[in-house]
């Protein structure tokens, strides 16, 4: 069965056709494209912001033009990760989508249903005329995952709606009155790299086969982080005599890195064979170290061609003390409620190579206080390994509404739709409600979605009796706002 068979057809319908349209974060020009075309095809209101949003608007069912209108909202780009072994290219391949029992997933990459489910779901309700509902528009977001660019350029006046259902959470029945803020913590080093000494000889040491995931949701669990493995390996290496040419690990800021390889240079053969006997004594501490968390963890030595230039030793340990140093994972849990993280820090990325060294660290709290503070101990890490140090890309906590009149109707339709309570919460996940908030404060908002599992990582996956029972409450909420 292909997933444009499934129930309700119109949601899973629209999900295909969005998995056909290539869109990772930094290139939405297909979808954006594909958007306005769907919204021109069905003689739907639409345009194009100055951010690149996309803004659809239908009007009311006849005799419910008195309704508040409501702004339905999900991101358009897609997480872009791949098993190592995918020849996936995100640019112009469509995602291909199987059937595992109640589950959708992707052949060996992220499934995008991390927006697509919420785009998915404004086009179903916006297709279906036998729905009744206030006026709706829905807006479609540029670049959620890589820089929340699009609600961070969003105007005053674009949006008409006084009620948000974001759709973009990821366990059906939840549904989320606030989340963290965050920032980037991006560092950059130039160094000289140094000539490689004849006879050298180069070895890379791979780690893969770590679960990953999204920095935000699954930052508690404690799965391995790449580039804090790879650095115990480099501090070993070096301390026996080797250097490094190139250290790459992880490639998403918000993901943690499920992979990497440092291609270390050392003087002879003999020394290569170290390098194998150190990959195999690593596997077995983190096999030891993660059991029960991480069941796939895979280190490799293997030699590949000797480059011409590797960094200074002193460049080789001032990088890597600073990934040892740098604190990855939860930093405290949020006191009022202990089961939700309230402060944490990704370190996402660290690549460097023929003289240029680079990480990116994603900072998360529900807390502005806790998040200057991590960032601060973030800089003050980069900066004593000799890195400068720039902040970006800052984005608001969402401050939770106990009192929101749609959480309240939430809480009432869901329990007449489908017998049984739902629950209101909060995640660590940031969401781009907090920064639409602060151009239209007034604005009421919720966020909630089908179940997914493992975003941002080739295992995303999709929860199918999930989706029949979310729809089916979105349909029956908005006939009652």
């Amino acid at each position: 069965m292909k997933i444009s068979e499934l129930q309700p057809q119109g949601i899973w319908k629209a999900f295909h056709a969005l998995t056909q349209v290539p869109r990772p974060s930094g290139h939405l020009e297909k979808i954006q494209a594909f958007l306005l075309e769907w919204a021109k095809g069905n003689g739907f209101e639409a345009f194009q912001d100055n951010a690149g949003n996309i803004i659809v608007r239908v009007p009311a069912t006849p005799g419910m033009e008195d309704r508040p209108m409501v702004t339905m909202e999900g991101h358009m780009d897609m997480v872009p990760q791949k098993t190592q072994d995918s020849t996936h290219n995100f640019l112009t391949d469509p995602i291909e989508t199987y059937i595992d029992g109640d589950w959708v997933k992707a052949r060996g990459t992220t499934l995008g249903s991390d927006d697509g489910m919420g785009i998915a779901t404004a086009m179903a309700i916006f297709e279906d005329k036998t729905l009744k509902h206030g006026p709706l528009e829905a807006i479609f977001t540029v670049d959620e995952e890589s820089s929340m660019y699009g609600v961070e350029n969003l105007k005053p006046g674009t949006l008409k709606g006084s009620i948000l259902l974001n759709l973009d959470n990821e366990t059906e029945g939840e549904f989320v009155i606030g989340s963290a803020g965050g920032m980037d913590v991006q560092a950059a080093m130039d160094y000289t790299p140094e000539p490689v000494a004849d006879g050298a000889v180069a070895v890379k040491v791979s780690i893969s086969g770590l679960k990953g995931g999204h920095s935000g949701l699954e930052i508690n669990e404690g799965r391995a982080n790449a580039n804090k493995l790879l650095a115990n390996i480099a501090c070993e290496a070096l301390a026996n005599g080797a250097t490094i040419a190139s250290w790459e690990g992880g490639n998403m800021r918000n993901a943690i890195p499920s992979f990497g390889n440092i291609v270390f240079i050392v003087g002879c053969s003999k020394c290569a064979e170290g390098l194998s006997a150190l990959a195999a004594k690593w596997q077995a501490t983190y096999q030891a170290e993660y059991a029960g968390i991480e069941e796939g963890i895979t280190i490799t030595a293997e030699p590949v061609p000797t480059p011409a230039t590797a960094m200074p030793v002193a460049v080789a340990k001032a990088i890597t003390n600073t990934v040892l140093a740098m604190h990855a994972g939860v930093y405290r849990m949020t006191p009022s409620i202990p089961d939700i993280v309230e402060t944490s820090c990704n370190l996402g990325i660290v690549k460097a190579a023929d003289g240029k060294a680079e990480a990116d660290v994603l900072v998360r709290s529900s807390m502005d206080s806790k998040l200057d503070e991590l960032a601060s101990s973030a800089r003050a890490t980069f900066e004593l390994g000799g890195f400068t140090v720039n902040y970006h890309g800052r984005y608001p906590a969402w401050q939770p509404d106990v009192n929101s009149p749609v959480a309240k109707t939430i809480e009432r339709v869901y329990r007449e739709v489908n017998g049984e309570d739902c629950k209101i919460t909060v995640v660590h996940a940031g969401l781009e409600c907090g920064i639409i908030k602060t151009v239209y404060p007034n604005m009421d908002a919720v966020s909630f979605g089908p179940t997914l599992r493992s975003p941002h990582t080739p295992n995303e996956r999709c929860n199918i009796p999930s989706v029949a029972k979310y729809y089916n409450f979105v349909v029956k909420l908005l006939e009652q706002i």
